[in-house]
């Protein structure tokens, strides 16, 4: 008993995230592999009580970690994206069809005849609530995948991701974290001159003023690529080394192959008859990539200034998104009807336990991980010596009254 203080004390220590600075922040990979794993989760579901606690849990992390960079701002606008999904999933529906049967019929449209060669494929017709209930929670679930990964982007620094790259893979790595800082940033760019406009009391919204917008955002885009270019340039991009017709060729057979073992793998995972040999042949696919890319390597003739270190909080965060994949592909096999709610006949979806929990396990991430700055909040700040003089001299002010 007289050790409990102190085990308590050590937890507390354990469990308590310091702030955020450029040596304990996290590997951008530890990021990547936390959505990962609610994605893949994601995946193994229909249930739109899970996807929902799915993206909960997404956003709450991102709501509690994420920073004022450009690329943080971009969450909202994987939000946006699922919605819109999600609304053109009902709405191919509705027009198109569906093979779904039904007999509760909400309404009627047109049917356009089609001629015969086009069998199996309607336009108009009657639309059951079957089948608006399946689409809606198909919809749900590409939503819930496009917010996991919108979660990895506003959370990971993609120049933290580009240094944990492996050598053989830079120069793919520059050309992806290009693209995935543009969108950010011409969000950033189109919010800033919004503002501006206000400001000066233009107009925001109507063609005219998107079409001034725009090319101030395309200039600013051409601008920086072209500064990308020039430090690229400078920093000797493109330069390899040597390396013999043998290692070269071994190299490629390996990634070649251990990419196509992964593909294959990710396949036997996701698909409902691929469990049995889908994990051993992405493992197996896994090492062979990892030896064909450790070889590729030797081309590169970089160097890592501060590389980033994988520690126990690292590894927590992604363990968690690994945990949550894992629980509910289990779950998926053991009782795959609670994960798939039936819409034939149309019943109410139930939240399982056990799956749930597993889902909570994601939640992680906002305990463990360093906190940004201005996560801490405006009152943790202390007053600038300014502030403390105005505060002196108006109450010096008021006793003098």
């Amino acid at each position: 008993m007289t050790h409990a203080p102190g085990t308590a004390r050590l937890l507390r220590r354990a469990l308590h995230a310091p702030e955020a600075g450029r040596s304990n922040a996290l590997p951008a990979g530890a990021w990547w592999l936390w959505a990962l794993g609610l994605a893949t989760a994601a995946s193994r579901t229909t249930n739109p009580l899970l996807l929902g606690l799915l993206v909960g849990v997404a956003g709450y992390v991102v709501a509690a970690r994420r920073t004022d960079a450009p690329w943080a701002r971009s969450y909202g606008a994987f939000i946006k994206l699922g919605l819109f999904v999600i609304a053109l999933r009902l709405l191919f529906s509705v027009f198109l069809g569906s093979q779904i049967p039904g007999s509760h019929t909400v309404f009627t449209l047109p049917e356009l005849p089609l001629p015969d060669w086009a069998q199996g494929v309607r336009i108009g017709g009657r639309v059951t609530a079957e089948q608006l209930v399946f689409s809606l929670y198909d919809g749900m679930k590409l939503a819930a995948l496009l917010i996991c990964v919108g979660a990895a982007n506003s959370l990971a620094n993609p120049a933290r991701l580009l240094k944990s790259l492996p050598g053989a893979l830079y120069e793919a790595g520059v050309a992806v974290v290009v693209a995935m800082t543009f969108a950010p940033n011409m969000v950033a760019d189109v919010v800033r001159l919004r503002t501006a406009r206000r400001l000066r009391g233009r107009p925001t919204g109507g063609v005219k003023a998107v079409a001034q917008i725009g090319l101030p955002v395309l200039e600013g885009a051409l601008e920086r690529s072209v500064a990308v270019a020039a430090s690229m340039d400078a920093r000797g991009y493109g330069r390899t080394a040597d390396v013999p017709p043998a290692v070269r060729h071994t190299t490629n057979v390996l990634t070649l192959g251990g990419l196509l073992g992964v593909c294959a793998g990710t396949y036997g995972l996701l698909a409902a008859q691929g469990a049995g040999y889908g994990l051993p042949v992405l493992l197996a696919g896994l090492v062979a990539a990892m030896a064909g890319l450790r070889l590729g390597g030797r081309r590169s003739v970089r160097t890592r200034y501060r590389p980033d270190r994988w520690g126990v909080r690292a590894w927590l965060v992604a363990g968690s998104g690994a945990v949550v994949a894992a629980a509910m592909i289990w779950a998926g096999s053991v009782d795959p009807e609670a994960l798939h709610p039936g819409v034939v006949p149309l019943t109410a979806p139930e939240l399982p336990l056990w799956p749930a929990v597993a889902v909570l396990v994601g939640l992680l991430p906002a305990l463990v991980a360093p906190v940004p700055p201005t996560a801490r909040g405006a009152a943790s700040v202390p007053p600038t010596p300014r502030g403390r003089g105005f505060e002196e001299h108006d109450r010096s002010g008021k006793e003098q009254a």
